[in-house]
């Protein structure tokens, strides 16, 4: 299986690159476990869902730390059929579909009640997508009522779900979302946004 994701961080402050660069530290004690690839649009981030999100959480939580106005956004994937299988993406985190879907959501619940705080709060909105064959509606209905049940839901938007939360549990509720829903061979995607601290907001 290929898993990874293209992540941009885009601070609002003059100062973007000391935010930039120092946020990137974050993802040092995940280095081993992933490969990353930065150039002057994005960085490539490739590895198993149970250390890709908790990488992205640290980098947002490092970068939101600052205080300035910042956004992560991030195109994810699992199972692309134009990627080659790479061995660092190794997995036991996906859910078989054929297990019951009212069990897969408990065991989703299950994990986000054991995620860590983080001390930082993360806005997000993404929109999950169950790509080949099966039925791909019941897999989103499910995940979005698994997300209405998180601790986390916000509400409904056009297009995508708004969580809100401390970054712990949001990103928690990413990496379930991923992994819980859609064929574990199939190819399953999120359009994520998450912003901190928002002038908009106050």
């Amino acid at each position: 299986m290929f898993a990874g994701a293209q992540v941009s961080l885009y601070p609002m402050t003059d100062g973007f690159v000391d935010v930039i660069m120092g946020a990137l530290s974050a993802l040092d004690p995940w280095r081993d476990q992933l490969r990353i690839e930065t150039d002057d649009i994005s960085t490539l981030i490739v590895g198993p869902p149970e250390v890709l999100f908790p990488a992205l959480r640290d980098l947002y939580a490092k970068a939101a730390a600052t205080g300035e106005h910042v956004v992560l956004r991030a195109t994810l994937s699992r199972g692309c059929p134009g990627e080659p299988d790479d061995p660092i993406c190794q997995t036991n985190a996906l859910a078989n579909p054929e297990q019951p879907l009212a069990e897969r959501q408990q065991e989703a619940l299950s994990a986000i009640e054991a995620a860590p705080e983080k001390g930082q709060v993360a806005d997000a909105q993404f929109s999950l997508y169950v790509m080949g064959a099966g039925d791909h509606m019941a897999e989103i209905m499910g995940c979005i009522d698994f997300l209405k049940h998180s601790g986390t839901f916000d509400r409904s938007k056009n297009f995508c779900t708004r969580l809100t939360g401390d970054a712990g549990p949001v990103f928690a509720t990413l990496r379930e979302a991923f992994c819980r829903f859609g064929p574990p061979q199939g190819h399953v995607t999120i359009d994520l946004t998450v912003s901190a601290n928002s002038p908009s907001k106050r």
